[in-house]
């Protein structure tokens, strides 16, 4: 028998039903949160216990001390509401305290570096503000895993592997957890961390322990994290011990337990722009977000409808767009709460439609941001040369790449990454997030609790007048992106991508395959993807690879002979190398979920 393919080739089925769907880059978590949708849960407790878990099976893209922006939509409320937590640099960060130490650039790994972590605040607000269970229903399967294992993914081992010297020599008390008689678990190894375990067991034994409802146990929770034992123990490990870094020397920390009783997550109104019959909702600038944003409003000049999404005028027009939003993003962007960023004039149409112009047949090689008087800063150039280094070492995109390349290590420096969910409810509840920091090779092990900090303070710049300059109590510009969209007004579509900058790339290209070339959410997903490396990156070291255009080797020869002929440098990576989409949307009745084949970790499920 033979099969006929009448549409783009798909790896998998669209999901779909009329119950709800949950789609995320781990399948032992889409099954938790799936779970929690089918004894009784709203969209929010499935998020809450995906979140979780995924910060046990995949350690080296997310933890308990990383951050987490998340987008949702209420039906209750009625509105779409974006959940900042991303924290802030510790009080004492300044500028002067890290030129004294003879930096002139902030560190990639260590304890300098370390925030506030943003996860388990935020997640304890969504429970109580939006979810409807108790905190041992969202909290025991992560438990479980933790303490009773869950099978090893190969990323798993390459990154530990990776960073085996440091640990051995530098970081023992990382070395204890992940290099059990000197060597990492292998894959399909059944793993524990039964630190972690038990640190989230005395939380909710504190949270259960004076009664009440269960508001009353989250804020117990609140409590032991941010004003008990994981703050004190958080406080001292950056007092008390000095660890390797990227900088060649050994730091403490400045985070402090009374920085982390000070803070709070923030809710706010989305950023958003209106694309078609589309509104496109994404974080505020002290995000990326808006570059997507920017994208859209630069390229609805463009008749895109008919082209070929993998095609040489798609993907020139999409990439010469990223290019000059992301110019602005490095010129402009930071916290909105210590500098004022114009980002409704990045956004408008006048500002764009001369952008626009700058967009012509053959590609950028020039960083060109763009100008707002009173606004903004000299956008840097490092180039790779510089750090003796390759095109490995740039960024935070997926450990390892999907050809088994290895990530370099310089004290630990190497490529860090990320995890994301969208879930759909019946009641039409919807949630997108991208967890991540903390990452198993970014700092040292608490030995305590288990986990380690996280690094998001790298993407601060040590220059005084620069909007992502460090100051204390101040984000750093995370590139953390989830993303949700009406459609004609009604909520629609929920979707993102781990991958640092290149996030919002591939969930640009993800929305115009959509849009303009009719494909569904796992058509959309599965299509030939590629990525910018041409504006500088938001990790250490900071650097740039002007022109250069990855794309996966299933982008046709004659696209990619084109695109070189357009002055692009093209360089060609493995068929399935790039991103790790997943959706999910909500059509009247209808619940859909997709999520990546890359990788052969993200499921989505649904009924």
């Amino acid at each position: 028998m033979s099969i006929v393919n009448t549409g783009p080739f798909t790896t998998r089925p669209e999901i779909e039903g009329t119950f709800g769907v949950v789609t995320s880059t781990h399948w032992l978590a889409t099954a938790v949160g799936m779970g929690i949708l089918e004894r009784g849960g709203n969209a929010f407790d499935a998020a809450v216990a995906t979140a979780f878990t995924l910060q046990v099976v995949e350690p080296h893209l997310n933890g308990p001390g990383g951050d987490v922006p998340i987008i949702l939509h209420d039906v209750r409320r009625g509105k779409t509401e974006v959940i900042c937590g991303q924290g802030p640099a510790p009080s004492g960060a300044t500028i002067a305290k890290y030129r004294a130490m003879g930096l002139d650039m902030m560190p990639g790994t260590g304890l300098l570096i370390a925030c506030v972590p943003g996860t388990f605040e935020s997640w304890m607000l969504i429970l109580r503000d939006y979810g409807t269970m108790r905190l041992r229903d969202v909290l025991e399967a992560a438990i479980t895993y933790a303490d009773e294992g869950y099978p090893v993914v190969e990323r798993v081992t390459a990154t530990i592997d990776t960073v085996r010297e440091l640990f051995t020599q530098h970081w023992p008390t990382s070395a204890e957890i992940y290099l059990a008689n000197g060597q990492p678990p292998q894959p399909g190894d059944i793993f524990t961390n039964k630190t972690m375990a038990a640190t989230y067991r005395r939380i909710l034994k504190e949270a259960e322990s004076g009664g009440g409802n269960r508001e009353a146990e989250i804020e117990r929770a609140r409590k032991a994290w941010s004003h008990g034992f994981v703050a004190e123990a958080i406080g001292r490990f950056c007092a008390e011990t000095k660890w390797m870094d990227t900088s060649g020397e050994p730091h403490g920390g400045m985070l402090t337990a009374d920085d982390m009783a000070r803070w709070t997550p923030g809710i706010e109104a989305p950023q958003t722009y209106d694309y078609g019959r589309y509104t496109v909702c994404k974080g505020g600038v002290w995000s990326q977000g808006p570059v997507m944003l920017q994208q859209l409003a630069l390229l609805k000049g463009f008749a895109l409808d008919g082209l070929d999404p993998a095609g040489p005028d798609f993907i020139h027009l999409q990439v010469e767009a990223a290019k000059l939003a992301y110019a602005d993003r490095e010129k402009f962007y930071g916290d909105p709460n210590f500098v004022d960023v114009p980002i409704e004039t990045l956004l408008s149409d006048a500002y764009n439609d001369e952008r626009r112009k700058l967009i012509g047949e053959q590609a950028s090689l020039d960083q060109r941001p763009g100008s707002v008087e009173g606004f903004g800063s000299v956008l840097k150039l490092r180039r790779l040369e510089e750090f003796g280094m390759t095109a490995a070492g740039a960024g935070e995109p997926t450990v390892g790449k999907l050809s088994g390349e290895a990530p370099i290590s310089r004290q630990g420096a190497m490529r860090g990454d990320t995890v994301h969910f969208d879930i759909v409810d019946r009641d039409g509840n919807i949630v997108s997030a991208t967890p991540s920091g903390g990452w198993l090779h970014s700092s040292p092990v608490i030995p305590e609790l288990g986990f380690p900090l996280g690094t998001r303070g790298q993407m601060f710049w040590l220059e005084d007048g620069h909007p992502g300059a460090l100051a204390p109590n101040k984000r750093p510009r995370t590139t953390l992106s989830p993303t949700l969209a009406l459609r004609d007004g009604e909520p629609y579509l929920a979707w993102g991508s781990p991958g640092g900058d290149q996030q919002d790339q591939w969930t640009t290209q993800f929305f115009l395959r959509h849009v303009h070339a009719g494909m569904n959410l796992q058509e959309s997903i599965d299509a030939p993807a590629w990525h910018s490396e041409h504006f500088p990156i938001s990790f250490w070291p900071r650097t740039a690879r002007p022109g250069v255009l990855v794309v996966e080797g299933r982008v046709p020869q004659a696209t990619i002979k084109e695109l070189e002929r357009r002055g692009h440098e093209v360089e060609v990576g493995p068929d399935w190398s790039e991103g790790r989409l997943t959706a999910a949307s909500k059509l009247g009745k209808r619940r859909r979920a997709a999520a990546n084949p890359r990788g052969m970790q993200g499921y989505a499920a649904g009924r």
